[in-house]
């Protein structure tokens, strides 16, 4: 019989999967619930964005991507960062992926070495520390009160860093890129 991985041991279910079994479980109750589990938009996809995936689809792009992304896809999102939000970024800084987790997933793991620490602001999204703990790093946690606003003081960060840090994880909310591309 083959084993797993150890590295499975060292997380356990992903919390943002128990929430959304209860939530289904209660909404199957008739309880009505605020689903704050899988981060998924509170919106459907655009027509726009379906009627472009299905065209993509007909024009056979249904190969492997670029690790990054498409180029003309990055250049967009920067277009829209520059538009709405008076960003200025080049396509080279911009990666398109599946999703928050993967990516976050590749950087830790590309990043942090065992013992080796990231910093993460609290509240934080629950996978977050386990992407950590995978990579045998450990996290170094942050509080933030909502008095804060939730945001970290330059004291608190540079009470938070040591010689065995390597990471400083924060997020800013990007779920409306897509939605105006």
């Amino acid at each position: 019989m083959q084993q797993l991985s150890s590295i499975l041991s060292r997380f356990s279910e992903p919390e943002t999967l128990k929430m959304a079994k209860l939530g289904r479980e209660l909404r199957a109750k008739g309880i009505d619930v605020i689903d704050l589990s899988l981060g998924e938009p509170d919106f459907d996809t655009p027509q726009h964005i379906k009627d472009a995936a299905k065209k993509a689809i007909d024009d056979n792009y249904s190969h492997y991507t670029p690790v990054a992304g498409y180029a003309d896809l990055r250049e967009a999102i920067c277009t829209k960062f520059k538009r709405d939000n008076n960003l200025d970024y080049k396509p080279e800084n911009i990666v398109a992926s599946t999703g928050a987790k993967q990516s976050l997933a590749n950087a830790i793991l590309a990043l942090v070495d065992e013992g080796e620490e990231v910093i993460i602001p609290t509240p934080y999204w629950v996978t977050y520390s386990e992407l950590v703990k995978i990579a045998k790093g450990k996290v170094v946690e942050v509080h933030t009160t909502l008095e804060s606003g939730f945001k970290v003081t330059p004291a608190q960060f540079e009470a938070a860093i040591t010689p065995k840090t390597k990471v400083f994880l924060f997020f800013i909310a990007m779920q409306s890129v897509w939605r105006s591309l």
